[in-house]
Parts: C-alpha cells; sequence; structure tokens
C-alpha cells in the first residue's frame, strides 16, 4: 500500500471539465487533463482494503488495488500491465463505464469513493502516450477459424483474446465503420472515435480481419459462413428497441432514441442524408422519454444540435440522493444520477406517463400529453402505477426520442442460424454455447441489454469458451488467463 494515511489526507477530485455552454457548441470529448501529481494523490485515497469490494463490482474482475499502488509510486508502465492484463479495453471502460467497482468502494460506505474510472483513463492514456500499447505480433499458429457477427465491444473483446491464442479471427459487421455501440450508440462527446479507430487499428495489425457492409443473411449466407469457418461467435447486441404504442405513435417527430443517435454520429464522422431525412431539433421543443443513459445522450446530442427546450420524462418516482436498505452498500446505489448532459440544461420529471402524442395537422408532432402516476403496492406485493386525478396535461413539443431501453436482439438473424432463444428473446446458450455446438453467444444478444464492461467481460468468457473446444484447458477466467500468459 503506497500511502496508508492518503484516504483521510485527500478528496475525491475529478479532472476539470470545459464550461458547459462551451462544450455544447462541439461534439468534441470535454474533460481537460489533470498532472500526473493529481492522479497520484487519487490513487493514494485506495486503502488497499484485506477483502476489496471493488474487485466483485467490476464484471471484469479489474485488480484495482494494485494498479492504483503502482499509480501513487508513479510506476505508470506496470500499473498498465496490471490493467491490461484483465482489461482489453480501458480506453472505453474509463469513458463510458458507470462504475460499478466505485459503488462498491470500501471508502464510499463514509465517504466519496476512490475515483477509480479516472484513474483507469489515465493509465491507458498514459501508455498510448508512452507508446507500450503494442499490437500483437506473435502470427496465426492454429488452424482453426473463427467468425464473429459484430463488431461491438464485445466481438472486439473476443477477438483480441482468440487472436492471441493463435486463432484466425474474422470480423463481421453489417455497418460501414467498425465499433458498433461503440461507434454509433454512443455520442462522440462521450467518446471520440479516433479512440474507437486507434484500437481498431491495433487489432488489425495483430492479424484480426475485418470485413464492413456485411450483413449475415444478405451480403453472405448462414450456411457459407458455416462452411467456412469452424466456430462463429454472436455478438450482434440487443437491438429491438422497447415501443410506445399509443395514439399518435407515426406522428412525424416520433423517433427511436438510437436512431436518432446513430444518425448523428455517422453526420459527426462525415456521412450525408437527404435533408427531410435528418433528424433535427434544431429550433424545437424536445422530450426524452426514458431516464436512462441513452436518454442522457439524447439530452446532450440535442443541446449541441440547438434545441429550444428539452423535458426528460421517467415513469418511475425520483431515486433518492441516498442509499436505502434494499441497495445498501456493496450493491450499486440506486441514486439519483446527474449526468453531464444533464448538467448542459434540461428539465426533469419522474412518475410521468405519456398518454398520447397529438398533431395540429395530422402529420407532423405538434404536443404530448402528460400525467402523473403513483406506485403502490398490490395485495401480491407487486408495485403498480395509478393515474392521479387532475394531471393531465398538455405541452409543446415538435420531436420526441423514446430512450426506454432494448428487448432482445434481433431475431431474424437467430432464426436464420436456427438457434433456440431464451424467454426473454435472447440467444440461448449454455457456456456461452448455443442449441448449435458450432456456434457461441456472448454480450448483449446473450444477456440482454446490459453495459460496455459486461460486454467486454462476456467477449474474453466466450474466447475460453471457444478455446476450450479446441484445447484442454478449463473455460474459467484464471485458466484462461494463465494460458493466455503462457502463449
Amino acid at each position: 500500500m503506497g500511502k496508508v494515511t492518503g484516504f483521510k489526507e485527500f478528496k475525491r477530485s475529478l479532472p476539470e471539465r470545459e464550461d458547459a455552454a462551451a462544450r455544447i457548441q462541439h461534439f468534441n470529448e470535454f474533460d481537460r487533463g489533470e498532472s500526473d501529481e493529481h492522479i497520484q494523490k487519487q490513487s493514494a485515497r485506495c486503502m488497499d482494503c484485506g477483502v476489496p469490494f471493488c474487485h466483485n463490482g467490476c464484471p471484469l474482475g479489474n485488480v484495482i488495488p494494485d494498479f492504483n499502488d503502482a499509480v501513487y509510486k508513479e510506476d505508470w508502465k506496470q500499473a498498465y500491465e496490471i490493467l491490461d492484463s484483465t482489461n482489453n479495453f480501458p480506453e472505453f471502460t474509463g469513458r463510458i463505464c458507470p462504475a460499478p467497482c466505485e459503488g462498491s468502494c470500501v471508502l464510499g460506505i463514509n465517504n466519496d469513493p476512490v475515483a477509480i474510472e479516472y484513474i483507469e483513463k489515465s493509465i491507458i492514456e498514459k501508455a498510448f502516450e508512452q507508446g507500450w500499447v503494442k499490437a500483437y505480433q506473435k502470427q496465426a499458429t492454429r488452424d482453426e477459424k473463427i467468425a464473429i457477427v459484430g463488431s461491438g465491444p464485445a466481438g472486439l473483446a473476443a477477438a483480441d483474446q482468440l487472436i492471441k491464442l493463435g486463432y484466425q479471427v474474422t470480423v463481421f459487421e453489417k455497418n460501414t465503420r467498425i465499433g458498433g455501440l461503440l461507434r454509433y450508440g454512443i455520442p462522440d462527446f462521450k467518446l471520440e472515435k479516433s479512440i474507437v479507430d486507434r484500437r481498431v487499428a491495433l487489432l488489425e495489425a495483430s492479424g484480426v480481419t475485418f470485413k464492413s457492409n456485411t450483413e449475415i443473411g444478405v451480403d453472405i449466407q448462414v450456411d457459407t459462413l458455416k462452411a467456412e469457418f469452424d466456430s462463429i461467435i454472436l455478438c450482434c447486441g440487443s437491438t429491438i428497441p422497447r415501443d410506445l404504442n399509443i395514439e399518435g405513435r407515426s406522428l412525424k417527430g416520433v423517433h427511436f432514441a438510437m436512431d436518432y443517435l446513430e444518425q448523428n454520429n455517422k453526420i459527426q464522422a462525415g456521412d450525408t442524408f437527404p435533408e427531410e431525412q435528418v433528424i433535427s431539433p434544431k429550433g424545437e421543443d424536445v422530450v426524452v422519454i426514458g431516464g436512462g443513459d441513452t436518454g442522457s445522450d439524447c439530452i446532450g446530442t440535442s443541446n449541441r444540435l440547438g434545441a429550444t427546450s428539452i423535458l426528460q420524462i421517467e415513469i418511475l418516482g425520483k431515486p433518492s440522493n441516498r442509499r436505502s436498505h434494499k441497495d445498501a452498500w456493496p450493491l450499486w446505489p440506486m441514486t439519483l444520477k446527474t449526468s453531464s448532459s444533464h448538467e448542459e440544461g434540461c428539465d426533469r420529471e419522474w412518475a410521468v406517463m405519456t398518454k398520447r402524442f397529438i398533431s395540429e395537422d395530422g402529420n407532423y408532432l405538434s404536443g404530448i400529453e402528460l400525467c402523473d402516476i403513483e406506485w403502490k403496492e398490490d395485495q401480491n406485493g407487486k408495485f403498480v402505477m395509478q393515474e392521479l386525478p387532475d394531471t393531465t396535461r398538455v405541452i409543446p413539443c415538435q420531436k420526441v426520442f423514446l430512450a426506454m431501453g432494448f428487448l432482445h436482439p434481433q431475431q431474424d438473424l437467430i432464426h436464420s442460424f436456427g438457434l433456440k432463444v431464451d424467454d426473454r428473446k435472447n440467444i440461448y446458450a449454455q457456456n456461452y454455447q448455443t442449441s448449435d455446438p458450432q456456434i457461441f453467444a456472448a454480450g448483449d444478444a446473450r444477456r440482454g441489454q446490459s453495459l460496455v464492461v459486461w460486454a467486454i467481460a462476456e467477449g474474453r468468457e466466450v474466447a475460453a469458451a471457444v478455446h476450450a473446444k479446441y484445447s484442454d484447458v478449463v473455460p474459467s477466467k484464471v485458466k484462461f488467463e494463465q494460458n493466455l500468459l503462457a502463449v
């Protein structure tokens, strides 16, 4: 442990940000860099707990106290090696992860938790700066060919693991650029796409073959894929959004959030669309339905594109500012979250239900009818919502973005492979192997909508499962890491 009294001497401190009024004028990342001394003090707050619950909070099992200690001792290379041993892409998680590790930090019981995500991002950026992050140079040593469908975080992590184990790896992506959710679902102000390009270039240099603009079942048939590859990993994500089938749903101006975010990411990358197809909230009143990260991304994007007003509504009640017995440490705190996009300007309302979308001309959205609700527990212990009387109102609105989560993967693709699904219509898999022994699944397509950090973890583990099929290695994290280090 570096500094025994560090958690008592230093307060939690994150990098300064560009002023909100200035940063909404562009789509670039806006955190200002901090000195090594500042990062070192933040790492000194780690208490090197006897039982580090941050390990349990992190789906990747990052060895957090160890890399904190290395940063405090100014051994940045060791810190990078420790972080790299468990996390393929710290530059992604260090920017967009909600940091469940911090929710489980022991210091967080009665103080602000260690700024783990900030330290993680600092380590990987230092590693890139110093040239420690390099392409894997060893050529493929195995005859087995592995196809990965989907180039999001799960697919990229699986590719990274398998190429290091000597397999011949090809990643198929239906879009024009590689990255999946990282590329198209997350705005540039949270994750600049040069960061994604940097990692994709390393994977290509390591031997991974990427085939974009290639949709399975259209550009290459399933039978052809199965004939050309020994195993196939489906990392196609949970892409079917939850809809709101109420009166006025078909009006122009009501959009799924991901359609909006994906199109804007493409525009920022230089793609063009016919003017009538561009989803622009400039000079308009915007309502975002859904209180999660996707909704927050819609807020930040709408502010940058010149929306006149933005209202975010959530059907659940307003979270507390403090933990309760239901989310006591070390569980993930179900407390009120205020994102950088919220700081940039919007109104927020909770326990609000949308009743209908309204149009003055029968074609374009002009308003939205809302009402307040309350949640009550029935005799069976189930919470049901009840509309509160005299709360119905109509507010002007020309754009609505539905950010209510995702239901399941694209079913046509799953059916084309002839695979079983579970009761939520996700791909059914045991130890990541589907009902077809040749085919594996990982990420949101298998577990349902989740976090990028979980997708990376699943990518690592599905790679272990595939490797176990062709070797004597037990498909567990520990055994897989030992085997990987021996390669």
